[in-house]
């Protein structure tokens, strides 16, 4: 087998050579791999997995080559060897692209002794020792040491090894620093102390956020020509996760972040598969274009921090499978080059080969779906960083909802919003959009007069972007509906009751009622406003001789509307994505399921029939469209390590044969295999026998 990827070295060393940097190995060397680890072992590692790109230790914390860099530590077991180079030098013989790690965050005891500036502070004032290794101590990101030494090993390693970028882990500091020069700089630039709270309301921590924002930009950009100087083609890439979105300037990472890494390398805790491609979708909301990378690690990313460990294959597989499915670049990571358990080489060299038998078609193709549901990092930013996931919970729900229901979509930021990127679908959601600024609503509210069907929930438009309540809901108009009474909540033992024949309340025989929300705000209805669910004012749920209804159902519990121009729209004035997140009851996977199907108004483009639980992308080129089909059916779904993997039988999946085109052929990328179809009335149906952790369907168009 030929291990060289030609696409890869022919962009060697190019400023365009990311673009095929696409089945990535990172190593993370530890102290005493010169003289345990075996390089060759490693080299055979990239031929195996077929990476074309490699990111390796180099430096920071610990520097793995002969740095002369004053005070920079270098590992006391290295003596005259040089393994970072001998790595680089094993990559390139292989036509490998190259990044070198560097780690800013902890310094040893002779660099704190000699610059105790570049220390962290506390909000007591202490020094802040390594939480893990208390020997160490914890850098400042904000200062001297980010912007003054570690520019000088940067500058070191791109001078004197062949790479093409460096790439910094643990860059953006941990939170408030209170060193002397962080409380000078900030009071200077913005007028108050610095913090002594994470409260987004407390403008001292607004301004804060926005200062560290400014501060880490610089920092980027400096980094980033210091690496340009020295060789034209390369870059300086930090490790940013979705979450950095919310935390930098699109315009800072559109001009200096040629790709996007996420380090969400596993699941932790209760934490369903699919979390691995919603990073593709939560980046690809800003950055349609933008190559994005996920870290698999291949042990469990549990908060015990077993990092020198070996997960299930099938874990491993699948984590690295979902990204793929939703276009995400594999990378794997391994801690220690010492290798005392070789179990993750195989799923991750499996894992690797589903993205080789696909990356024609990733080539050709770009993402598309018919629904979208907005990534609201307008109302996010106004959430501390540890309080968002929560935050999210509304999102969650009517994520998981529609992967039960088998329906592709995308994620579209409110902050990327233009009538272009609404106008690429038919539907758009906001679970729970609540800061939405006037702007905001001016262009979904023209987006609706051009036909296009909305569905909202919980506190959508209750307050603008800055978080101040409005005194109406504003996008009442599109959606017909007053809002009486702000969210109030939690309740308990709230219930929605049926009201008519709707679509969206069908599929509840034998139902009155079925269970409402925890936060519920009161609306009234404008005239041609539906209510197939009408609320029953809430009643005690003890002592039990008092759980009955004191009131008949008043007031809308699901408003919906057909609009002038053509298109639907689903008002839900509670929190139904957070509650389904919380309780999986299936009636709110039906309710969020039947709004969606209504909204779209025909049946969808891409309609998938079986007996599973998928996780469903669609991609298309002019003259070919793809489907991609994840199983999710496992019963570690919800929480890892997957033991095995399920495989489920026969499916079906129904396309819309575009205008004017007839079916050239069907194939089956994953098992190779060409595809039975038919087509029947203006649509090809496609026969797909079997799905292990992904197929994909690749029809083509005459």
């Amino acid at each position: 087998m030929n291990f060289i990827d030609p696409k890869a070295a022919a962009h060697l060393r190019t400023p365009e050579w990311y673009k095929t940097a696409t089945r990535w190995t990172q190593l993370t060397l530890v102290e005493n791999d010169p003289v345990k680890f075996d390089p060759d072992f490693w080299i055979d590692v990239f031929k195996r997995t077929r990476s074309n790109a490699v990111c390796l230790s180099a430096g920071g914390y610990i520097g793995f080559y002969p740095s002369k860099v004053p005070l920079h530590y270098v590992s006391k077991f290295m003596g005259d060897s040089d393994p970072f180079g001998r790595l680089v030098e094993g990559a390139r013989e292989l036509g490998m692209h190259v990044m070198a790690r560097v780690d800013p965050h902890a310094i040893h005891q002779d660099a704190a002794d000699a610059h105790p500036e570049w220390i962290a502070v506390d909000k007591d004032g202490n020094p802040r020792r390594h939480w893990a290794m208390p020997e160490l101590w914890v850098t400042c990101a904000y200062g001297d040491y980010n912007n003054v030494f570690m520019p000088e090993i940067v500058k070191e390693i791109t001078r004197d090894y062949d790479i093409d970028a460096i790439f910094a882990n643990r860059w953006q500091g941990h939170g408030v620093c209170y060193c002397e020069s962080c409380r000078t700089r900030f009071k200077s630039a913005t007028g108050f102390d610095l913090p002594m709270t994470n409260d987004v309301a407390d403008p001292a921590w607004r301004a804060w956020s926005g200062w560290r924002r400014d501060v880490l930009t610089r920092m980027v950009i400096n980094w980033d020509n210091d690496v340009k100087a020295i060789r034209p083609h390369a870059s300086f890439i930090p490790n940013m996760g979705g979450e950095s979105l919310m935390e930098f300037d699109i315009g800072l990472i559109e001009k200096h972040c040629p790709f996007l890494v996420v380090d969400h390398q596993g699941r932790r805790g209760l934490e369903p598969v699919w979390m691995a491609g919603r990073n593709a979708k939560r980046m690809r909301a800003t950055f349609r274009e933008r190559p994005v990378v996920l870290i698999t690690s291949i042990g469990p990313e549990e908060e015990h921090r077993w990092k020198d460990s070996v997960t299930t294959g099938a874990e491993i597989e699948s984590w690295i499978a979902n990204g793929i499915t939703h276009g995400m670049l594999p990378w794997f990571t391994k801690f220690n080059g010492v290798v005392p358990d070789e179990r993750w080489v195989a799923p991750v060299a499996d894992g690797f080969e589903n993205h080789v038998k696909l990356d024609a078609m990733f080539e050709e193709t770009v993402p598309t779906a018919e629904i979208a549901i907005i990534d609201p990092t307008t109302t996010l930013k106004n959430w501390a960083r540890d309080e968002r996931r929560s935050a999210e919970g509304d999102d969650l729900g009517f994520y998981h909802a529609l992967i039960e229901e088998k329906l592709a979509f995308e994620f579209l930021s409110d902050e990327a919003m233009t009538a272009e990127s609404l106008d690429r679908f038919k539907v758009i959601i906001l679970a729970n959009a609540s800061n939405l600024s006037d702007a905001q609503c001016a262009l979904l509210r023209e987006y609706a007069a051009r036909g296009g069907s909305l569905i909202a929930a919980h506190e959508t438009g209750m307050r603008d972007e800055t978080g101040k309540a409005r005194r109406a809901f504003a996008l009442g108009d599109i959606f017909g509906v007053n809002r009486t009474e702000l969210s109030r909540g939690p309740v308990k033992n709230s219930y929605i009751a049926l009201s008519g024949e709707h679509p969206v309340n069908a599929g509840y025989e034998g139902a009155k009622r079925i269970i409402g929300g925890t936060k519920l705000a009161a609306v009234e209805t404008l005239p041609g406003t539906q209510t197939p669910f009408l609320s029953i004012p809430d009643f005690p749920d003890l002592p039990m001789e008092e759980v009955y209804p004191r009131a008949e159902p008043t007031g809308a519990a699901v408003a919906t509307r057909e609009t002038e121009a053509g298109g639907r729209t689903v008002y839900i004035p509670w929190n139904i994505g957070g509650i389904f997140w919380d309780v999986l009851t299936a009636d709110h996977q039906r309710l969020i399921a039947n709004a969606v199907r209504f909204a779209l108004g025909a049946r969808p483009r891409v309609d998938i029939a079986g007996h599973s639980v998928l996780d469903v992308a669609v991609r298309e080129s002019e003259d070919t469209l793809a489907v991609l089909l994840f199983n999710l059916t496992n019963p570690m779904m919800f929480k890892g390590p997957t033991r095995s993997v399920y495989p489920v039988g026969r499916h079906t999946v129904s396309v819309v044969v575009p205008e004017g085109r007839s079916v050239l052929g069907a194939s089956l990328l994953i098992s190779g295999e060409k595809a039975e179809f038919q087509v029947v009335d203006g649509r090809v149906e496609i026969e797909v026998p079997s799905i292990g952790i992904l197929e994909t369907i690749e029809l083509r168009w005459a």
